[in-house]
């Protein structure tokens, strides 16, 4: 692993944007893994600064995200679909038929899995997958539990992940309590996973991610067996982590 300590959250999203524009570049037809919620939003305005400015073409680039919640249509403003238009797709030239998302209005829970995995399948995988942390270890829609999910499947949201997304809803009631979410195996199958962390709320997951037992009841740390893992987090969120805390010597801080 490698970790790139900076100092906020606004030198933490260039920092991120500095890793995928550099894979786009190398790699110009890639399958990018994206992420949502607020961690990546600046991130992704670092991105599309860049596309305006003609520093970087989307064109050929392919997507696949990590989850939708449950009984959301993509039109809805809560909709995870809605999120990327607006953070992200609506401000750069990828093709609409190159993003995946699942579909959050399926009838056939196991259907819609196994059609998302196929998808995730036929693209080649994912050659970087952008994650964020929650605050319960949960990466994706992974939430704590008893093993290690495997494909794509539908959570029942923890009440913490309900709570911490309410803020995103006019009515903190109307928060979903399912989501559809790629499993585990698919995340740790990306060639290059980057793992972005902002703030003092998220500095005890981060802190058991790297250090913890790996542990389906922090599903972050299954991300010490994957390869090629970078980290950017900020200040608060490296709080908890003294360097010394490595005593494998894996962990690079750069």
């Amino acid at each position: 692993m490698r970790i790139y300590a900076v100092k906020n959250y606004e030198e933490m999203s260039r920092k991120a944007a500095n890793i995928v524009s550099a894979q786009v570049i190398l790699k110009p037809d890639c399958v990018l893994g994206l992420a949502t919620g607020s961690t990546p939003e600046g991130l992704y305005k670092q991105l599309k600064d860049w596309y305006q400015k003609g520093d970087l073409d989307f064109a050929q680039v392919k997507s696949v995200n990590l989850d939708e919640y449950r009984g959301l249509s993509p039109e809805n403003e809560q909709s995870y679909h809605y999120y990327m238009k607006k953070h992200l797709f609506s401000g750069i030239n990828i093709k609409a038929e190159n993003t995946h998302l699942p579909n959050g209005m399926a009838e056939d829970e196991a259907a819609e899995c196994m059609r998302y995995d196929n998808v995730v399948k036929r693209m080649g995988g994912v050659d970087l997958q952008i994650l964020g942390l929650g605050g319960n270890g949960h990466i994706g829609f992974n939430e704590p539990c008893e093993n290690f999910a495997k494909g794509t499947h539908c959570v029942h949201l923890t009440e913490s992940t309900i709570a911490a997304n309410a803020r995103f809803f006019d009515d903190p009631e109307k928060v979903p309590e399912y989501a559809f979410s790629v499993g585990i195996r698919t995340i740790m199958m990306a060639k290059k996973i980057l793992l972005v962390v902002s703030g003092k709320g998220k500095a005890d997951a981060l802190h058991k991610t790297l250090f913890g037992p790996i542990n389906p009841r922090v599903p972050s740390s299954i991300l010490q067996l994957h390869p090629d893992v970078i980290i950017v987090a900020d200040e608060e969120a490296l709080s908890q982590i003294d360097r010394s805390d490595d005593k494998s010597g894996d962990i690079y801080f750069c």
